[in-house]
């Protein structure tokens, strides 16, 4: 199917012909991010996708919900405090560092520069200079704003800080995933433009990467929703429909609940595999019976988990079947 392509549709959603009355194929382009065998993947660069102040925040949302750092948990002090770093060093990356800087790479290696020296609360290490320079020229600079924020930390809590994001960037020391989030070539925002099958492959027994993954489905989503009203006029030429299996493998996609609940008027569609409806209140919490809510249909192969049999017990409710006398049940 992939090497034959689709029909190529009319106005009116019909199959186009040939003047010898056959069906005009159209070939899919093919994307691939495989985080098994990043040799065999294409480029995946999120900050490729970066557009403005919002993107960076949601960017930094979806690392956080999907990686883990050094923090105590159930304390959102150290999840706020990184959250004000991220975007100050992603700020200043997108708007200040070249194209070709702009990536996880050049993110490391600023925190790796960031020295802080608890008994020299004066000490500038080279980044602060950086966010000194751009200060003095930009007052009011995003980077900067969210910078003088983090720096309200005194010397101790802003190493712990340094720490966490340290451990939770640490799967980036891996050479492999540096190279293959250098630059892009997904082109997520391309999706709805012609007919593209995208691959996401990622390991069931190892999840070091799937934030990868949650990371593409949050930036494909919110790139097609806002192409669909930007440039589309509210729906996108060519229907794309996410078959989100072991979507409870993959990470959180924040706002999930939201997003389901509005991506179909824009041509999107999402389906979400899993082996128990558990598993999506295992990662959405309340926000869950939204998600299922916001599904048209729910298919169920069978299983044994006692919440789902008895959530669809109490959806299928009572009623009597009729068949003619003799029939097998």
């Amino acid at each position: 199917m992939l090497q034959r392509g689709a029909p190529r549709l009319d106005k009116d959603g019909k199959p186009m012909k040939d003047k010898n009355g056959k069906t005009i194929y159209e070939p899919y382009r093919i994307k691939v991010l495989n985080t098994i065998n990043f040799k065999k993947s294409m480029k995946y660069n999120p900050f490729a996708y970066i557009h403005s102040e919002k993107d960076i925040l949601k960017l930094v949302t979806t690392l956080i919900a999907n990686t883990k750092g050094e923090g105590k948990a159930g304390d959102d002090f150290w999840v706020k405090a990184e959250t004000l770093l991220y975007c100050a060093l992603i700020g200043y990356i997108h708007y200040e560092a070249p194209v070709e800087e702009q990536n996880f790479s050049t993110l490391i290696e600023f925190i790796n520069a960031m020295e802080v020296r608890e008994d020299d609360e004066e000490y500038k290490n080279p980044v602060d200079l950086m966010f000194d320079a751009l200060e003095s020229e930009k007052l009011n600079h995003f980077a900067v704003r969210q910078y003088k924020k983090y720096k309200l930390a005194a010397g101790k809590t802003a190493k712990s800080i340094l720490i966490s994001c340290g451990a939770r960037l640490a799967v980036f020391d891996i050479a492999e995933l540096r190279e293959v989030t250098a630059y892009d070539e997904l082109e997520l925002d391309t999706l709805g433009d012609k007919k593209t099958a995208l691959f996401l492959i990622m390991s069931d027994t190892d999840d070091s990467f799937n934030f990868l993954i949650s990371m593409c489905y949050t930036q494909l989503f919110n790139l097609l929703c806002e192409k669909a009203d930007d440039v589309y006029g509210g729906r996108l030429p060519v229907h794309v429909r996410c078959l989100i299996d072991e979507c409870a493998n993959i990470g959180q996609i924040p706002k999930l609940e939201k997003l389901v609940a509005t991506i179909r008027s824009r041509e999107i569609s999402a389906c979400l595999v899993l082996q128990a409806q558990s598993q999506l209140k295992a990662i959405y919490k309340d926000n869950a019976d939204t998600i299922i809510g916001n599904m048209d249909t729910s298919i169920f192969l069978g299983g044994k988990e006692p919440t789902t049999l008895k959530e669809l017990a109490a959806a299928l409710g009572k009623e009597t079947i009729v068949r003619p006398l003799g029939c097998m049940p």
